[in-house]
Parts: C-alpha cells; structure tokens; sequence
C-alpha cells in the first residue's frame, strides 16, 4: 500500500528530477537580487557626486557601472526564462510518456469504482504545472530573496530598521503558516468539483443521442446546476482564504511603506541619515513594495500548482502490474499447455465468489468452448486467463509456471484475446489489428484481413488499411468493428487464443470459415471461446459449462447432451 505523499513533497519531488535547471534559476534570482539592490547603492553614490555638484571620472564610472547591473540583471532574467522553458518542456514530455506508460498497466483491481476516461482528464493539470512552476521559481523566489536581502539592506542604516524587518518577516511568516493549510484543502476540493462537472459534461456527450431521444428532460441542466453549485461553494471557500492572505499582504505593504517613509523622514531630520541614503532606502522601499505586489499575485499560481500536482498524483499513484517477475521463455513458441486448479474470484465489496473452485486442464492445442447462463463468470474467467486481475484464489499456470511469477507483458504478447473490454482506438485499420506489434509480418495482416473480408471492398474500408477509424469505431458498422477486433485476437495465430461471445454476430457461413480457419491452421494454438451456440461448442471438441460460478460439466457435446439442462444452456443461432 502506497504511502499517503502530502502536495508539498509531492512539489519538491518534482523539483528534485531538474535539480540543476532549478540551481540554475535560484542562482540567477539570487545574482538578481543582489544586484537589484546594489543599484540602490551606486545611485545613493551618484546623488552624493550630484548634489556636491562635482563632474568627475568616478562620478561617470558610478554611472557606467550603474547601466552595467541594469544590463546584467536583464541578462539573468532571461537566462532564467530560457531554462523556465526548457523545463516547461520536460514537465510536459514526461508527463504524457508516464501517462502512456501506466495507463495499460494500472492493476485493474485499483480501479475498482473509478472511470478510467475520467480519471485521465487529470493529465490536463499538467499545463496548470507547466504554466505555474516557472511563476512560483522565478517570481515567487524573485520575490522572496528581494524582500529578504531589501531589509537587511535597511538594516545597515539604523539599528531601528533591524528590529522592524524581523517584525516585518516573523509576520509574513505567520500569515502563511496558518492559513496555507486551509486554503490547499479548498483548492483541492475546489479542483475535485471542477472534475466532476467536466465528468458530467462528458458523460452528456458521450450519451448525446440517449439524452437527445429522451425528449424534454430537465436532467442534463438539473445535474449541471448541482455540480456547478457546489464548484462554486468550494471555489468561494477559496477565495475566503486567499483574500484574508490578501489583506495580510496589503497590511504588510502598508506597515513597510508608511514605517519606512515615517521612521526614514525622522532620521534625515535628525541627521542620522542624509538625503542620499534616503533616497537610496526609499528605492528599497519600492522593490520591496513590488515584490510583495508578486507574492500577493503568486499565492493563487502556488495553491494551483500544488493542487495540480496532487490531482496527477492521484493516477501515478494508482499500483501498477509488477514487472520483476520471469520472461516467457523460447520454448513457448512450440505450444501452450494451460492448468487451471480450485480457481475463484471475488470482486472487492461482493457478497460472494464470481466463480470458485473451477478446474481444468488443457495441453498445448486444445480447444475449449465455454458456455453456461449469462452472469455465470464466463467473460470473468477468460479476463483472469488473461492476467487482468491478481486477487484470485486457486492457481493458473502455463507451461507448469504460475501466473502469479510470470511477466505479463511478455505473456500477453502470446496470446490473442478478444474480450469484451477491449474497443476500437483513433487509428489506422492496420494499427488497430497489430497493435504496433513488430513481430505480427505483412501477410499474416493481409491473411486475416481477407478472411474476414476486411478490405477495401467494405464501404466502411475505402482506403484499405490505411482507413483511419475514430475511437470506438464510430464510423464503422457494428459487424465490421467485431471482425476488426478478431482479426487482432487472430493475427499470426498466436500460441493462445481466447475469444468472448463474438463469433454469434458473424453471418452463419462467415462464422464457419474463420472456425474452420482455426482449427485447421491453428492446430499448435490452445483456443479458448465463449458461446452457448451449440454447432460452435461440438466444433470446439471440450465444452466447460458454468452455471453460478461454479462448473457444472466438463466433456464433449455427446456427453452433454444427456444432461437434462442441456437445452436450457445450448441455443441455436
């Protein structure tokens, strides 16, 4: 179980993978600072000379090296902006690769009771990250280190400056101290209602012609409204917290100025300061003034980034499959035997076992159809087959090794499943039958494709396989995105084959052919399907039949047919 990781570390987490890049800045905002401030100085200097009405090659050299720090302080300025963008760049690039990388590889069981569609919606945040990171590194710090070294600055002109800037920090501190707390919290559920709205509004498109033929119904508007009610409440929340932090600053901008100008009057009266070191310290003074202008105007950018870090937390933290477990070795190429031994599954929150205590055995080239009532676990077992969940009781083994010790990445890449979480992806025919796999050749595409008739003499497949198919396989008839999706459980007759209750959709003579294609090439392939057809399960030769969970019958269909459920189980198509 993933220890609980506050946005705070989670930030500096962040920081840690660009370290030199963030050195880099902070180094460029502290030369920045000091020379910020060291402009003050030299001006003090400059009015001494001007004021003493003496021209002279020191008073021309102040001036020159004056005009040098401006130029130098722009100079680091955008040194810090080119690497700010390099480093926008690099959020964003690793962003989307640890996107494309967990994504297939989150353990489904961590995802129970979460929309996986929506939870990825959360990569957007990453631009909040993109955007808010070089303000809080190079604003923010800017900032920061001004006002610091602005008053200890202060502090070399009287002693009274020294007690007046601690006071001035200790209160800064305790403004952020006690109210950033709060206004994360707020930000952080200001963001979850924001999501849910988005949700919403995605499920209204992703449903449209369901909402469209539902006539007058207030639903779409009436959910709406709840939502948004409550972004708004949270979002009110908010802005409580940052305009008290608001007002804290705007006091502190007005402590700084009217004690600075007062005390910094009194001093010159006094002649315990003389026109130049005033003017000098009243230049401080309004760097310090616009720097808290850019903390006022960060502490928004801050909350934002965080929360946007936690929210893309909340996918990189969901567990992923492990990947230290034993590679499939060569010898698999020549067949697979699969075992199948007490095996039951239970959904987390499930009163009872989907299925329990099923067995089988399969040597290398087996087929096996099984059927049995819907609901009865059948497209739960081909799932587990697959290694799409690890919380299984009993074993599953290939080739005498436990699934539980074998990689599943190369495991699956012996098998060609068509299960009914798979779905058509935005992408051309051919991408969407071999995956991008290296290994599936040419002929073996152009093999299956004509199999199942999947060329360009489909209306649907004008361009061949190059046809680009838009997610889902909107723009395709349903007969065709079901062929698409055989052709990659079948393509370059992988050495297990499993397939769900599809065969039943394929015309009568198209469902022959592409069994018979099997049977008669595939003889090295262990093939497992679903059907409850009962000329497909007698073709199959072994039929597993699950009623409840449970196996109720292992044989052929001879033996099957003796049984006085049998008609209740096998219908004909």
């Amino acid at each position: 179980m993933n220890v609980l990781i506050t946005p705070l570390r989670r930030f500096f987490n962040l920081l840690k993978v660009d370290k030199k890049d963030i050195f880099s800045i902070y180094l460029y905002a502290l030369f920045n600072g000091v020379l910020a401030l060291t402009i003050p100085l030299g001006i003090q200097a400059i009015i001494s000379f001007i004021t003493a009405g003496q021209v002279s090659s020191s008073w021309i050299l102040l001036v020159i090296i004056v005009v040098i720090g401006i130029a130098l302080s722009g100079v680091m300025q955008i040194m810090q902006v080119t690497i700010t963008e390099n480093l926008q760049q690099k959020i964003f690039t690793r962003s989307a690769f640890e996107f494309a990388y967990r994504i297939p590889r989150i353990k489904n069981e961590a995802l129970e009771g979460a929309y996986m569609p929506e939870l990825t919606n959360r990569f957007f945040d990453t631009l909040t990250i993109q955007k808010g990171l070089p303000k809080i590194l190079m604003d923010f710090s800017s900032a920061a280190l001004q006002i610091f070294f602005g008053v200890i600055l202060l502090s070399l002109y009287h002693p009274f400056f020294i007690m007046f800037s601690f006071a001035l920090l200790l209160f800064i501190y305790l403004i952020f101290r006690f109210t950033t707390p709060k206004g994360l919290r707020t930000s952080i559920k200001e963001s979850t209602y924001k999501y849910e709205v988005a949700h919403w509004l995605e499920e209204i498109a992703r449903s449209r012609s369901t909402f469209k033929l539902a006539g007058s119904t207030p639903m779409p508007l009436a959910k709406t409204d709840e939502k948004v009610q409550n972004y708004l409440s949270s979002r009110k929340a908010h802005f409580k917290t940052l305009l008290f932090q608001f007002m804290n600053l705007v006091t502190f901008k007005i402590l700084i100025a009217s004690g600075l100008l007062i005390v910094g009057g009194l001093l010159v009266m006094n002649q315990e300061m003389n026109i130049g070191q005033f003017v000098a310290a009243e230049i401080i003074i309004i760097l310090i003034l616009a720097s808290v202008e850019k903390l006022i105007l960060s502490i928004e950018t801050i909350y934002d980034v965080l929360t946007a870090i936690e929210k893309v937390g909340s996918v990189t933290d969901l567990e992923l499959e492990s990947d230290q477990e034993e590679p499939v070795s060569a010898s698999w190429n020549s067949g697979i035997a699969l075992n199948i031994s007490e095996l039951s599954y239970q959904f987390p929150n499930a009163a009872q076992p989907t299925i329990k205590n099923i067995s089988v055995d399969l040597p290398a080239g087996s087929k096996l159809c099984i059927s049995g009532s819907h609901g009865s676990g059948k497209s739960l077992l081909l799932q587990l087959l697959s290694g799409l969940y690890d919380s299984y009781q009993g074993s599953i083994s290939y080739n005498n090794n436990s699934l539980r010790n074998i990689n599943k990445e190369a495991l699956r890449d012996q098998i060609g499943d068509n299960l009914s979480r798979e779905d058509i992806f935005m992408g051309s025919l051919l991408e969407n039958i071999t995956m991008g796999k290296p290994h599936i050749k040419q002929n073996d595409v152009h093999e299956v494709c004509s199999l199942l008739k999947l060329n360009d003499s489909t209306p649907a497949l004008r361009d061949g396989l190059q046809t680009q198919l838009l997610p889902e396989g909107k723009n395709l008839p349903r007969s065709v995105r079901i062929k698409i999706m055989l052709a990659r459980a079948i393509v370059g007759l992988p050495k297990l084959i499993l397939l769900e209750d599809n065969l039943n959709e394929l015309q009568v003579h198209e469902r022959n052919r592409l069994i018979d294609y099997l049977l008669e090439n595939g003889k090295d392939s262990t093939i497992i399907t679903i059907s409850n057809n009962p000329e497909i399960a007698a073709k199959f030769g072994r039929v597993l039949v699950i009623e409840h969970g449970e196996m109720l019958a292992l044989g052929n269909m001879a033996e099957l047919k003796k049984e006085n459920w049998f008609k209740s189980v096998f219908q004909s198509a």
